[in-house]
Order: structure tokens, then C-alpha cells, then sequence
């Protein structure tokens, strides 16, 4: 039971944390992220990152992702989708060269440098889901983000997946076919299916007027769609994003009394409190409790470079693509700084480079000190761009 005394000084020093620097304008996330620092192995070490803490950091994960797709416009998703992939692609093609250069030039290792720059070629959806919940912005940039965040969690699975195959002298085309076939099929079904369902059917008013159902409905719908899509590759914050994003095709519905509308609003407002102030910390706790590495073995040049290259890659490359489709320079920046965060799926790419052997210990602690900067400047950075630019 010592988890729940754990638990308990993490969330007191995070919320009593929280407070005082929201007096100053600092982003909340921030406040969670330190507090696993300081409390955790590198700090204080009074809290260890054990399994139970885990489980629940990644179970606020999904929560958060499922917050973040019910509160998004599925239409204005729907509207961006060609700039959202654009925005993405340029992004990790800027992200992956800056990255890449670094690398080879300090390490002369051309597996490593090819496998950094993939992993900061993605953009942690969770960090700019989080940077959402708490920022208003135009529907139009939280589409593009969101959608571009999850466009470039697909391109690194492909990626990883390909380079993973290279270096193991097992690379054919047929398993990649296989799984663009599995991943397009579990998008375009999962959408379909909502499109019938959710947006269409009467039988499922049965489902929505009545809370606690539609609660249960919500969270099974949720895991199922995590499960299938970190079974056929994906990470599974995709599938909860999916399941949260096609319940909000709610609002669609033609509905003259708006029943449907009020309780999916009923829903968000059930949900928002107690993912705000328990579970989505929670997740940025963990990471924080993950940041434990060993200090000689890291170069801070490196750590400088990387974190430069992170955010111009994004900068630059998301800030192009804006550009590309006519949208001012102001949405351009914005968009560009959104991207920036590194997260939950580049720990994931980490451990699996660590274990394939394609980086080695220092550079999996340089990578993990870079993402854990991006996920404590972006949300800073954002909201000084908001405010600068509004």
C-alpha cells in the first residue's frame, strides 16, 4: 500500500506546486513534470516510479487523449485533414534532417543518428493535447494540431518500423504493406462505423440519454479502441484520441430537441473535473518520476543542440506548412510552437532503440533530457505566443 502514500505526497506537492506557479503564469503541466523530478530518483528521491504509479499515469494518458477527442471538432478535423498531414510531414522531415546532422556530425554513427532523428521527428499528442485543455484557440489551429500530432505518430511507427527492419538485415516490403493496410483499415472502419453509429443511428439515443450508461459505453469504447490499436502497431493514445473523437460526432446529429448535444456536454462536464485535477497529472507526474540519468554520462552540448534542433524542426517545418495553405504568420508560429513537445511515445521509440541496440545508454539519457525539455517549454512557449500574438 505504499503507492497510495506515494500518491499522496506526489499529488499534494504537484497541486500546492501548481498554485504557486500559476500565480507567475506558468503552465500547469510544468508544475506536474518537476514534481516528479524533485520528488522522484533524480531529486528528492523520495517517490519511485513503481509499477502502480505507472499504471496509473498511463491510465490517465488515455483519459486525457479521451478528453482531448471528445472536446475536438470532428468536421473541422475532417475540413483541415490535407493541411494537418501536410503541416505533419513537413515537421518531421525538418525535425528528422536537424536531428540527423546533429548526430552524425558529433557521433559518426549513422544508425543512431538515422534513429534520433526519427524520434524527434514526432510530436507527443499528449503535450499538445495537454497545451489545448488548458489554452483557447481558434478551432481551426486545435484542429490542425491535433490532426498534424496524429499524423506524425503514424509516420513514426512506419518509420521505426523500417529502420528496426534495416538494421536487423530482416527487411521486406510485404510486412510493411501488411501494416498499412491494418492501420488504414483501422482508421477508416473506426470512422465509418462512427459516421453510423454515432452521427446516424436512432438505437443508440437508448445509449445517450441515460448518463451512467453512456459513461460505461464511453470508457469500454475507449480501451477496446487502445487495445486494437496498439495491437496492430499504433500506440495506443491513437485509439482513445479515436474513441473520444467519434463520440463527439454527437454534436452532428439532427437532433430538434439537442438531447443528444446536452449529454455529451453532461458527459465532458462529468469527466472534466476529476481528469484536470487527478488523472491527467497524474500521467505528467510519471514523467517527471521517469527522469533519472546518469550526469557523466551525458554532454550538455549535445543536449543544447538536440533541444535546438527539436523545436526549429518543428518550428520551421509545421510553420512552412501553415504557410503553404495561406495562413498567416501568427497561426503559422503558433502551430509551429504547438508541435514542439516530445513525450509518452518517444520513451516508447527509446526503450526500443536502447534494447535493439541502435543507440547507446548516453544518448538514450541525452534523448530523454531533450524530450522532457520540450515537454516543460512548449506549454510555456505556447502560451507566451498566444498572448504575444493575440
Amino acid at each position: 500500500m505504499n503507492y497510495i502514500f506515494d500518491l499522496s505526497i506526489l499529488l499534494v506537492v504537484a497541486k500546492s506546486l501548481e498554485w504557486l506557479l500559476k500565480k507567475r503564469g506558468v503552465h500547469p503541466i510544468i508544475a506536474h513534470i518537476l514534481t516528479g523530478i524533485i520528488l522522484g530518483p533524480f531529486g528528492l528521491a523520495i517517490v519511485k516510479p513503481s509499477e502502480e504509479l505507472k499504471v496509473l499515469g498511463e491510465f490517465g494518458l488515455i483519459m486525457m487523449m479521451l478528453y482531448m477527442g471528445l472536446t475536438s471538432n470532428f468536421s473541422a478535423i475532417s475540413r483541415n485533414k490535407v493541411k494537418a498531414t501536410i503541416v505533419a510531414t513537413l515537421g518531421v522531415a525538418f525535425s528528422f534532417i536537424l536531428g540527423f546532422s546533429t548526430v552524425y556530425f558529433i557521433e559518426r554513427n549513422m544508425i543512431a543518428a538515422l534513429f534520433v532523428g526519427i524520434t524527434l521527428g514526432n510530436t507527443a499528442i499528449e503535450v499538445t493535447s495537454g497545451v489545448l485543455v488548458r489554452e483557447r484557440v481558434k478551432k481551426e489551429i486545435s484542429s490542425v494540431l491535433m490532426g498534424a500530432a496524429f499524423a506524425d505518430d503514424i509516420i513514426a511507427v512506419y518509420l521505426i518500423g523500417l529502420l528496426t527492419g534495416i538494421t536487423q538485415g530482416s527487411f521486406s516490403l510485404y510486412p510493411m504493406v501488411v501494416l498499412t493496410i491494418k492501420i488504414v483499415v483501422f482508421i477508416v472502419a473506426t470512422l465509418l462505423i462512427s459516421e453510423f453509429v454515432f452521427k446516424r443511428s436512432a438505437r443508440f439515443y437508448n445509449v445517450v440519454k441515460d448518463l451512467h450508461v453512456f459513461f460505461t459505453f464511453t470508457i469500454i469504447l475507449t480501451f477496446m479502441l487502445a487495445f486494437l490499436a496498439e495491437d496492430i502497431g499504433l500506440n495506443q493514445i491513437i485509439g482513445a484520441y479515436l474513441a473520444g473523437l467519434t463520440i463527439s460526432r454527437l454534436r452532428e446529429r439532427k437532433d430538434p430537441m439537442v438531447i443528444t448535444r446536452i449529454k455529451l456536454n453532461e458527459l465532458i462536464s462529468e469527466l472534466e473535473v476529476v481528469l484536470l485535477e487527478f488523472f491527467i497529472p497524474l500521467f505528467f507526474i510519471y514523467v517527471g518520476l521517469m527522469f533519472q540519468p546518469n550526469v557523466r554520462e551525458i554532454s550538455v552540448l549535445m543536449i543544447a543542440l538536440l533541444y535546438l534542433a527539436a523545436i526549429l524542426g518543428k518550428l520551421i517545418g509545421c510553420g512552412l506548412g501553415m504557410l503553404l495553405f495561406g495562413s498567416s504568420l501568427r497561426d503559422a508560429i503558433i502551430v509551429g510552437v504547438g508541435m514542439g513537445g516530445r513525450g509518452s511515445l518517444e520513451l516508447a521509440i527509446l526503450k526500443l532503440g536502447l534494447e535493439k541496440g541502435l543507440i547507446n545508454e548516453s544518448l538514450f539519457a541525452t534523448i530523454v533530457i531533450v524530450s522532457m525539455l520540450t515537454a516543460l517549454s512548449t506549454p510555456i512557449f505556447f502560451r507566451g505566443v498566444i498572448r504575444k500574438l493575440s
